[in-house]
């Protein structure tokens, strides 16, 4: 078992019943040492809420936050030597970089010598050699996001706390920080806790994953298992795009379970992972998730194509530069949505008869909420 550098224990954080009671409902969760773990969820979920509180900025109303061992719940954040990245980067505007970047040794005393080799240490980690002498205002966002997190990595810190930091980006920039912050990671082998709303951001930068809702951990995971095998319902549906097709158990064997979707078709999927089989018997409702890029779509009618194939109407075909996104009808009225690399073959054309087919083994079927 890795070493756990931050550990929650039983932690929960009340705004009382006017605010809607618990933002953090019950917190159990260890932080490994050298992993980016990103927490995920949507506005409200108790991500934001739980980095705050591992700051100091916010305090746990009920457990323990243990840093190295060390309790520091109710510890001021000056005294837990944790580095903070915000949104806003919180910049000095009439400091230097360099200024900016050597204040958080400087107010810890450390001697001037040692600060400005500090400070040119930090700044080549985030690739802004020679950068020592501007101004906030002369770098570009994405520039002034580095000196925001030099300035978090120059008193070296056990963990560093990053809140949203590439929502004020552009979309083009906004990708090219994910990976700078990612070989930043690798390079330096520091601690971080990441907190986005941002799917895709979660999924490129994390070694592991928690993914929130109403203030619970819903599931924890590396990337590819949180995609590829969500625990239930609301991860699969949250974390990258799925179709949701609602229907009836007619029967399981073996965590296989065949459904008869309302639009009409029978179809074979999984048993999600965290659904107890009771949740599951014949006859109880269900939801069947598929990835559309599972989906695989035919110019040709299901009888034609043959066994586990649908029948399916091609309604509009959208061209997005690398692949097509397809959207169809399935069966009596049925919506599922496909993707298409660019060049994958031949297509219908909207509106004739197509097909639609998927590998068992990659739909998943959830108890009905």
């Amino acid at each position: 078992m890795a070493e756990a550098l931050v550990r929650f224990e039983g932690v929960r954080k009340a705004y009382g019943p006017a605010a809607g009671g618990y933002a953090v409902r019950r917190l159990d969760l260890d932080v490994i040492q050298g992993e980016l773990l990103t927490l995920l969820g949507p506005s409200g979920s108790g991500k934001t809420t739980t980095l705050m509180m591992l700051a100091g900025f916010e305090q746990p109303s009920e457990g323990r936050i243990l840093l190295q061992g060390r309790d520091i719940a109710r510890l001021p954040p000056h005294k837990r030597g944790i580095g903070v990245v915000f949104q806003s980067y919180a910049l000095f505007p009439h400091m230097s970089v360099a200024e900016n970047v050597a204040f958080p040794l400087e107010v810890r005393g450390v001697p001037k010598p040692e600060r400005a080799t500090r400070v040119a240490r930090a700044l080549a980690a985030v690739r802004l050699e020679g950068f020592g002498d501007r101004r906030p205002a002369q770098l570009s966002g994405g520039q002034q996001q580095r000196v925001a997190l030099a300035r978090a990595l120059v008193f070296e810190p056990p963990i560093v706390l990053l809140d949203e930091p590439l929502g004020a980006l552009d979309k083009a920039l906004r990708e090219e920080m994910q990976f700078e912050i990612r070989d930043i990671h690798q390079r330096l082998g520091v601690t971080m806790m990441y907190v986005t709303h941002d799917q895709q951001e979660a999924l490129t930068l994390s070694d592991r994953i928690a993914v929130f809702e109403g203030g619970l951990i819903r599931q924890l995971a590396p990337p590819r298992a949180i995609y590829d095998s969500p625990a239930n319902a609301f991860v699969a549906g949250f974390v990258g795009e799925n179709n949701r097709l609602p229907g009836r158990v007619l029967g399981q064997e073996d965590g296989e379970l065949r459904v008869v979707l309302d639009c009409g078709p029978e179809v074979t999927a999984r048993a999600g992972e965290a659904t107890a089989s009771p949740a599951l018997a014949a006859g109880a409702r269900c939801v069947v998730t598929i990835r559309p890029e599972r989906v695989a779509v035919a110019a040709v009618s299901a009888e034609e194509l043959g066994e586990g194939a649908m029948p399916a109407t091609l309604r509009e075909a959208i061209f997005q530069g690398d692949h097509v996104r397809l959207k169809l009808t399935l069966g009596q009225g049925g919506e599922v949505l496909a993707k298409r690399p660019v060049g994958g073959g031949a297509l219908p054309s909207p509106g004739s008869v197509a097909s639609v087919a998927w590998e068992p083994g990659h739909a998943l079927a959830f108890a009905e909420a």
